[in-house]
């Protein structure tokens, strides 16, 4: 955690620097539309996508902040013809876990440009009209699109740690509806938004911050936390989980010709550079970033990238000053996540050379004071017996991911003060 004179110091950094971020009275003041959950859209590997006709997908999505009103955001930015789906609708979701249920009463019709269907130009998302919705905040929304003509699913968040589903026909607006087959992928939906006060928090990662090895349907991935923490401590703040399994700061997914990572690589999205302004700066009512970015950097090449994109702690660093620069030009406040440890993973990813990097860059992260403020992850995780290693009581198994515990103790590891 920073200290006193660090959180001093980055405040005054902020002051001097000329940041425009909206102070929080002013943030809370206004009313807007906010992002209150995001998934980020990747492209599929090669080879023969999965296909849905005449058939339903029911979403189960666990928003952050609450409102009357709210927009969702669909996509298919990766298909390579347009995209045609048939009717949305959108309620509540009763009950939790697996339940694809709906709340009576809270079943809306959700249309575009004022039209119940919609066809997606190749390439483009699409944001809905306005829906009007009273959810609460930390409640779930139960999104149902169907798809009446043979579509190749091209775009889709492949980690969901959520299970949705796929039903014969146009169901979107039962109640309940039954399954021919689960998915724990987010199929052609990218986010929602709702109209209320305050601003969004993105957290830009990998496969930490998008929930890997946390419980399936239980919501525990830190950001979820987090957003747990901002209700609590009653800041109006929307979290949009900007964490894509696999992502790197510098490079986009180049797996080696003839090896298995060809079979999920695309999964891993294109780099955190090139995905910056999609995945943060669009999102509504952006203020603040957390950046949780460089261990695949630093464990890909080598492993499921070529050995020649290895990169230096120098690179990462300046990778992150890019992340930096590009968020306070927009307003934002940004805040540098310290790496965990990785000593003894099973991924192949840990040496005394990339341990060395990992030091040097968290080094930077604390004491550089380039970041508005630190979430220091790093500390918060590691093994007081062994500190290049994860704290057993926090590790999944891998000596990579943390389990649910540690993604509790990484919310945590969060200072409020920074978005008060």
């Amino acid at each position: 955690m920073p200290t006193r004179r660090d959180l001093f110091a980055v405040t005054a950094g902020a002051a001097t620097a000329g940041l425009v971020a909206p102070a929080p009275a002013q943030a809370a003041a206004v009313e807007r539309w906010v992002a209150t959950w995001a998934a980020v859209p990747t492209t599929v590997p090669p080879g023969r996508p999965v296909v849905i006709e005449d058939q339903t997908v029911r979403h189960v999505v666990h928003c952050s902040a609450g409102g009357d009103e709210l927009r969702i955001r669909l996509t298919n930015e990766f298909g390579e013809t347009p995209l045609r789906i048939g009717a949305v609708r959108v309620a509540l979701r009763a009950g939790s876990g697996a339940s694809t249920t709906t709340v009576p009463g809270t079943d809306r019709r959700v249309t575009f440009s004022g039209r119940g269907d919609i066809t997606i130009p190749s390439g483009s998302p699409a944001v809905s009209d306005p829906v009007r919705l009273r959810l609460p905040a930390g409640g779930d929304l139960a999104i149902s699109a169907y798809f009446p003509a043979r579509t190749p699913v091209t775009t889709l968040a492949a980690f969901a740690y959520q299970e949705n589903v796929i039903a014969a026909g146009d169901v979107t607006a039962a109640r309940a509806v039954t399954p021919v087959s689960t998915v724990t992928q987010d199929l052609f939906l990218s986010g929602v938004a709702v109209r209320a006060h305050g601003a969004a928090v993105v957290t830009l990662g990998d496969s930490i911050t998008n929930g890997a090895n946390t419980a399936t349907n239980l919501n525990h991935r830190w950001p979820d936390l987090l957003a747990a923490r901002f209700r609590a401590a009653r800041l109006p703040r929307g979290v949009a989980n900007a964490g894509v399994s696999g992502n790197r700061l510098l490079h986009d997914p180049n797996p080696p010709a003839g090896s298995g990572a060809e079979a999920f690589a695309n999964y891993f999205g294109v780099s955190a550079l090139r995905r910056f302004d999609r995945d943060v700066l669009a999102r509504p009512a952006a203020r603040y970033l957390i950046v949780l970015l460089g261990v695949n950097d630093l464990g890909h090449p080598g492993t499921v990238a070529p050995p020649g994109e290895v990169v230096s702690a120098g690179d990462l660093i300046a990778g992150h000053r890019q992340l930096i620069a590009r968020a306070h030009e927009a307003g934002l406040t940004a805040i540098g996540g310290t790496i965990l440890p990785f000593k003894g993973d099973t991924l192949g990813f840990f040496s005394a050379e990339n341990e060395r990097k990992r030091s040097a860059l968290n080094h930077w992260i604390r004491r550089s004071g380039e970041y508005d403020a630190v979430a220091d992850f790093d500390a918060a995780m590691r093994d007081p017996a062994d500190p290049l290693r994860l704290r057993p009581a926090y590790d999944s198994g891998d000596h990579l991911h943390p389990n649910d515990a540690g993604m509790a103790a990484m919310a945590a590891a969060v200072p409020l003060g920074v978005f008060r």
